[in-house]
């Protein structure tokens, strides 16, 4: 490729991940809410609202998305949690700013600690979580999308881990990756910091879905309300039980999964199920941990 074409390649990337070192004097305040938290119908929407520093996790953006992740997050109303951003940049990864060495080492580590303590409890919630892609994810972001239990994404959609071309390898992030990517792809993401397109990310699974700009807020619905139709008890325990068995040898995860299956039988909305289906009626589920009477 041709060094000035490599370069229109490699700006929207450099510009995502640099932001957050943008000079203060031309810097627009960011808005009162880093995260817009919004519910209905069983969804939550989660926006990270930052888009002047194209929603780079900085602290304070952490934070508040671990707030709107955990709140009320036992209640039968909510059934699965949308992560979706403003601006034509979806997240760019850690503030920059934050993690020059005017903070102290003790900062930084806050900083990671609860940028791990975000990504490991998605996948402990009791409730599906999607992430709704439309633009860049690099570094940290990229690493929010690979820690999502689904990933739809727009056409235009952008996923790269460049922080080697800055002196900061993207440990953390490889960590997401490595679990979501084969091996030598995320390798390669993690070497070189080249992105992926869309398409390339979901041949190699580390997203769900590609679907036009126009089409993305109907499709990721379309999932969102499907998932609502089955019992929040019974998709809890699938959830944490897929979880759990990834990290088993099969002759473990068949015998975790075979006791699973009997818990399953076991709950009020597991033979509420199994009775609809006999019956030929729709089910009437409780979305509840009780077991059957």
């Amino acid at each position: 490729m041709a060094a000035s074409g490599l370069w229109r390649l490699r700006r929207p990337l450099a510009a995502a991940f640099s932001s957050a070192a943008t000079a203060a004097g031309g810097r627009p305040s960011p808005p009162e809410k880093l995260t817009v938290r919004r519910q209905a119908e069983g969804v939550r929407n989660i926006v990270l609202n930052n888009p002047q520093k194209r929603n780079a996790l900085s602290l304070a953006m952490l934070q508040s998305l671990r707030e709107d992740l955990l709140h009320d997050v036992k209640s039968k109303e909510l059934r699965v949690i949308i992560i979706s951003a403003e601006g034509p940049v979806f997240c760019s990864g850690h503030d920059l700013k934050e993690l020059s060495s005017e903070d102290d080492v003790k900062y930084h580590s806050q900083v990671f600690e609860i940028c791990a303590e975000v990504m490991t409890l998605i996948q402990k919630l009791p409730v599906p979580v999607i992430a709704k892609v439309n633009g860049l994810a690099t570094a940290a972001g990229c690493q929010l999308v690979a820690s999502c239990d689904i990933a739809v994404a727009s056409e235009k959609s952008q996923f790269a881990t460049p922080g080697v071309n800055i002196g900061l390898f993207c440990s953390t992030p490889a960590v997401a990756l490595g679990r979501s990517l084969p091996r030598k792809v995320a390798l390669e993401m993690l070497f070189t910091g080249e992105p992926l397109s869309a398409q390339e990310a979901l041949m190699h699974g580390l997203i769900s879905k590609v679907v036009p700009e126009d089409k993305l807020e109907e499709e990721t619905m379309k999932i969102s309300h499907k998932i609502c139709e089955s019992s929040k008890s019974v998709l809890a325990l699938g959830k944490a039980t897929f979880y759990r068995q990834m990290s088993q040898d099969l002759d473990t995860a068949y015998k975790t999964t075979t006791q699973v299956m009997a818990d399953n039988l076991n709950l009020r909305d597991g033979q509420e199920g199994i009775e609809a289906f006999i019956q030929k009626r729709k089910p009437v589920w409780s979305h509840s941990q009780d077991k059957k009477k």
